[in-house]
C-alpha cells in the first residue's frame, strides 16, 4: 500500500444569504429551505469560475429539521436543483447550531486523507417552516431517568443556568454586550464588509407577489441599554434572558467550498483560510453554552497553540451570556477588539445549522482586511450539551504556512 500524508486544507470561499426573521412576516415566508441552498451553490460556483462543476467531489449540507424541505437527504437534492452533474455526490448532517460547522469539518477530514479534493459544504434552517424540536420525540428515559434535567430541552433554560452558575454576568452585563453587536454589524454593513459574500434571493411572499432579498432581516441599528432594559425574561420569571440578548429565530442559508492545497493550485483558486485543527466536546446539557470552552481547550492543544495566539474571535452568539462565559474563562475583556469584529448573531440572525460557515466567512473577509493577524477561531455552542472550534490560519500574513 503507497504511504499517504495528511493534506492541507484550504477555505476558497464562503457564500450566504440574507438571514431573515423566521415567521408569517419575515422576509421568506413563502420560500422553500432548498432553494435558499440552491442560491448558495450557484453562487459559490459562479464567483469561481475555474473551478468546473464536474471536480466537485462531495455537497454536504446541515439541517437541524430533517424534513419537507429540508429533508431528502438535502446535500444531494440541493446538488441536483443547483445544476451539479448527476456524478456530484451528497448528504445531510446533523449537530443542531453546529451543523454547517460539522459540515465542513467532516468533508476537510476527507480531504485531508485523500478522499476529496473539492467540496461544497453549508447549512440551512428554515425556522419559519420547521420550528425548533418540531415532530422531535425525545425519549421518556431523559426524564424517568434523569438522564438530562428538563430545562436542558429548551435552550433559553440552558443561557438562565448559565448565569446562575456566573452570576458576575448580570443582566446589564449581556445587554452591554448585545447592544455592542448591533453596532459592530451596523458599523460593518455601512464599511461595506458584510455585503460581498451575500447572495440576494428572490422571494415571493403568498398574496404579495416577489421581492428580491439583498441584506439581513434581523438587525436593529442603533438598539440602547434603555430599548433592552424592559424586555420580557420568558424563560423565568424575573430572569435575565431576553430577546435583546440572545439570537433570534431566523431563516438563512450558507455555503463554503473547501478543497486540499493542492487542487486549489491546480484550478487556480485562492484560499482565504487554512484549516489548522478543531475539535467537539461535550458539556454538562444543563449549561450548553459553556460547550465553546472545552472545544476551544481541545483544540487549541491539538495545534500547538494557546489563546495568546489567536487574533481574531468568531463565536456564535447564541445568547450573550454564552459569550461572556467563554470571554471570562479565556480572561478576555467584553469589548475586546478580536472578538466579532463586525458583529453577531444577536445581531445578525442565527439560523441553526446554517450558522457555522457564517462565522467562517466572516472571519475569512476580516482575515483579508487585517494581514497582521495570523490565526483566527470559529466557535460555539451545540444544543444539547456541546461546543465545537476551528482554528485558522490568515494565508494574507507574513509567516503563513511556516508551521504551527
Amino acid at each position: 500500500m503507497a504511504s499517504r500524508h495528511i493534506r492541507d486544507v484550504v477555505f476558497v470561499d464562503g457564500v450566504r444569504t440574507p438571514f431573515g426573521k423566521a415567521g408569517e412576516k419575515g422576509i421568506y415566508h413563502g420560500t422553500r429551505a432548498d432553494d435558499l441552498v440552491v442560491k448558495t451553490i450557484r453562487e459559490l460556483l459562479r464567483r469561481n469560475p475555474s473551478l468546473p462543476a464536474e471536480r466537485v467531489d462531495e455537497v454536504s449540507i446541515a439541517a437541524t429539521t430533517q424534513t419537507g424541505d429540508q429533508g431528502l437527504t438535502i446535500g444531494r437534492t440541493a446538488a441536483l436543483l443547483a445544476g451539479l452533474p448527476r456524478s456530484v455526490p451528497g448528504f445531510a448532517i446533523d449537530r443542531m447550531c453546529a451543523g454547517a460547522m460539522t459540515a465542513v469539518t467532516t468533508t476537510a477530514s476527507g480531504i485531508g486523507v485523500g478522499a476529496y479534493d473539492v467540496v461544497i459544504a453549508g447549512g440551512v434552517e428554515h425556522m419559519g417552516n420547521h420550528p425548533m424540536g418540531q415532530s422531535t420525540d425525545p425519549n421518556p428515559r431523559f426524564m424517568s431517568e434523569r438522564l438530562v434535567d428538563p430545562a436542558a430541552l429548551n435552550m433559553g433554560n440552558t443561557a438562565e443556568n448559565l448565569h446562575d452558575r456566573f452570576p458576575a454576568i448580570t443582566k446589564e452585563r449581556a445587554d452591554a454586550y448585545a447592544v455592542a453587536s448591533q453596532a459592530k454589524l451596523a458599523a460593518a454593513y455601512a464599511d461595506g464588509r458584510i455585503q460581498p459574500d451575500l447572495v440576494p434571493v428572490a422571494t415571493r411572499r403568498p398574496g404579495e407577489g416577489f421581492g428580491l432579498a439583498t441584506a439581513d432581516e434581523p438587525p436593529r441599528a442603533g438598539t440602547t441599554m434603555e430599548d433592552l432594559a424592559g424586555l420580557r425574561t420568558p424563560f423565568r420569571p424575573h430572569g435575565r434572558v431576553t430577546a435583546g440578548n440572545a439570537a433570534g429565530l431566523n431563516d438563512g442559508a450558507t455555503a463554503c467550498l473547501l478543497t486540499s492545497a493542492e487542487a486549489a493550485d491546480e484550478l487556480g483558486l485562492t484560499p482565504k483560510m487554512r484549516l489548522v485543527s478543531f475539535a467537539f466536546a461535550g458539556v454538562e446539557p444543563e449549561v450548553m453554552g459553556i460547550g465553546p470552552v472545552p472545544a476551544t481547550e481541545k483544540a487549541l492543544a491539538k495545534a500547538g497553540l494557546s489563546i495568546e495566539d489567536i487574533g481574531l474571535f468568531e463565536v456564535n452568539e447564541a445568547f450573550a451570556v454564552q459569550v461572556l462565559s467563554f470571554l471570562d474563562h479565556f480572561g478576555i475583556d467584553d469589548d475586546d477588539p478580536r472578538v466579532n469584529r463586525y458583529g453577531g448573531a444577536i445581531a445578525v440572525g442565527h439560523p441553526l445549522a446554517s450558522s457555522g460557515v457564517r462565522l467562517m466567512t466572516q472571519l475569512a473577509r476580516q482575515f483579508a482586511d487585517d494581514p497582521s493577524v495570523r490565526y483566527g477561531m470559529t466557535t460555539m455552542c451545540i444544543g444539547l450539551g456541546m461546543g465545537g472550534t476551528v482554528i485558522w490560519e490568515n494565508p494574507n500574513h507574513p509567516d503563513y504556512g511556516k508551521g504551527e
